[in-house]
């Protein structure tokens, strides 16, 4: 009796050996095929409206991996959305994956897009093989986001043999992202008009530069002289925001000296030497105008867009001049009349006197108002 005892008690060792045995060299077959996704990530892409990371927001989701590959089929790729990187699967609070779109796929195509089940979308198509360590990108649109702010979730990614993403599976990898505050700047730009006048306006950084402008005492580069135009120049720079634009108009009076004046040219005329002239423009000149050739174009020159400003009517053709108080000699029109950046005009000033005007000492004070209309 104790004989046929030890028998079946080695019996039943031996039968639970091969058992175990038999149930371990499953597990090692199984883990044979089993292998981590690397290099894996998941970008939060901007959607249509709406920042990556904003919670709640309708975005795209771009999943980045290296799959294992090289022997085992692969039919589907699942990407469950949960609260935690393992254990048992929470989907976030907020998360919508079924009006989710596959909007391009590289390294493996050939994948149509089933998410029916909100949180578990997957890729399908015929089972094949992948080539091993192939990098892969799969980018889901119009996914939307967790809505609780700063939260991380995790997506574990599982690669099937199967097409329906149930059986199968042969590689796993888990990404994290996470949802973000967004911050909100918030800054005015008021209305603005800059202006100023100057003998000289320098540029910084290639922008008339206001700062740089100096004084405006400006003398003519001669004596008067019945036998050569005396001619001068002073600068001024504007810009604005203004929906209409601005209007620059020149005011004062002519050259005086004591009850002596230089005819100021009322109508837009030529120099002509021997007579009483005093004129200006905004124009650059040429030696048919005086034996020093005066002046400069508007600088930067205006496009029509950006740059508006330009010399008005009058004050705007080479060697003619005019001056009447009051006047308007430049806007900012070109292009029609609106908001343009800073331009620096050089105004240039001519006199012709006769033989007979009066010596002296002659000045006058101009005054450039720039209006602009909002």
């Amino acid at each position: 009796m104790s004989v046929r005892k030890g028998v079946f008690r080695r019996r039943i060792i031996l039968s639970t050996l091969l058992v175990l045995a038999s149930v371990g060299g499953a597990f090692q077959a199984q883990d044979a095929h089993a292998a981590q996704i690397t290099n894996r990530s998941l970008t939060l892409v901007a959607g249509a409206s709406d920042g990556g990371s904003k919670p709640g927001g309708v975005v795209n989701h771009l999943f980045t991996f290296t799959v294992p590959g090289g022997a085992a089929l692969i039919g589907s790729i699942q990407f469950q959305y949960c609260t935690t990187a393992s254990g048992s699967c929470t989907m976030p609070t907020g998360l919508v994956t079924t009006a989710a779109t596959l909007s391009s796929q590289t390294g493996a195509t050939g994948f149509t897009m089933v998410n029916t089940t909100n949180g578990s979308p997957y890729l399908t198509r015929s089972a094949v093989a992948i080539p091993a360590s192939q990098l892969v990108t799969y980018q889901l649109n119009t996914v939307t986001n967790p809505t609780t702010t700063n939260q991380a979730f995790y997506v574990r990614i599982t690669t099937f043999t199967s097409t329906t993403a149930t059986t199968g599976a042969t590689d796993t990898g888990t990404v994290a992202a996470s949802t973000a505050t967004q911050i909100v700047l918030t800054g005015t730009m008021p209305e603005s008009l800059i202006f100023c006048t100057g003998a000289t306006i320098s540029t910084t950084a290639g922008i008339p530069d206001c700062s740089t402008a100096t004084p405006g005492a400006v003398s003519f580069n001669q004596l008067f002289s019945p036998t050569d135009t005396a001619t001068a120049t002073s600068q001024m720079a504007a810009s604005t925001n203004a929906v209409s634009g601005y209007s620059i108009t020149v005011n004062g009076p002519t050259l005086t000296s004591g009850a002596n004046t230089i005819t100021p040219m009322a109508t837009a005329g030529v120099g002509v030497r021997g007579t009483s002239q005093f004129g200006m423009n905004l124009k650059l000149n040429t030696t048919a105008t005086s034996t020093v050739a005066v002046g400069a174009e508007v600088t930067a020159a205006a496009n029509g867009t950006s740059l508006r400003g330009q010399a008005a009517a009058g004050y705007n053709t080479a060697d003619t001049f005019k001056y009447l108080s009051g006047d308007p000699i430049a806007n900012s029109a070109n292009g029609g009349a609106g908001p343009t950046n800073s331009q620096i005009y050089t105004s240039s000033y001519i006199v012709n006197v006769a033989g007979n005007q009066a010596s002296g000492t002659y000045v006058s004070t101009l005054t450039y108002i720039c209006t602009a209309t909002f």
